[in-house]
């Protein structure tokens, strides 16, 4: 496993170790030991989600609120995304900034993304396999977004605007300077 540091605090992409043959490959997705070795970071995952979607579908910007944040792994295991992580602690040097990752599932890579942070991605193939490990259990209560095309974070989804499916929700999510956080 290789570790990449974002210019985002405790935000990491994670390079996995696969191992081919002529039987298909082998990769092991998450080992606690491991992660905390690589990150300093003692994180139990309680939660595991997984997500279909088809090409246009975009899933954000996500968060929960105080004291239900959580920290997820999320990896493609089918299709490509570009995938959005909005850092949204307020006390933090990087606060409103935003990273974009393209991820292919070929690419057989996750990203680590820490409590405070808004997340959200847009497929780009016909069909997205998302998987996503949850520190905290999901709190409907406390559920909470910012509009994936906020002026403000100026977040280029490299797909025309007409084309993205949004869910009712998503469409009502409020702008990045109104959120609560």
């Amino acid at each position: 496993m290789k570790l990449t540091e974002t210019k985002l605090a405790d935000c990491f992409l994670i390079e996995h170790d696969v191992f081919k043959d002529e039987r298909g490959l082998f990769l092991e997705s998450y080992n606690k030991a491991a992660f905390e070795k690589l990150t300093g970071l003692k994180i139990n995952f309680i939660q595991d989600n997984i997500s279909i979607s088809k090409r246009g579908v975009l899933r954000g910007l996500h968060y929960q609120s105080p004291p239900y944040e959580q920290a997820k792994l999320i990896t493609v295991l089918k299709g490509e995304v570009i995938d959005v992580v909005v850092d949204i602690r307020k006390n933090s040097d990087t606060f409103g900034t935003h990273l974009k990752f393209r991820m292919h599932a070929d690419e057989r890579k996750s990203l680590f993304i820490p409590k405070g942070m808004a997340h959200g991605f847009l497929a780009l193939s016909d069909e997205v396999l998302f998987h996503y490990k949850c520190d905290a259990y999901y709190n409907p209560a406390s559920e909470s977004g910012i509009l994936y095309n906020d002026a403000e974070l100026q977040i280029d989804w490299e797909f025309l605007d007409e084309a993205i499916i949004l869910s009712d929700k998503d469409k009502e999510l409020p702008n990045f300077n109104i959120a609560p956080k």
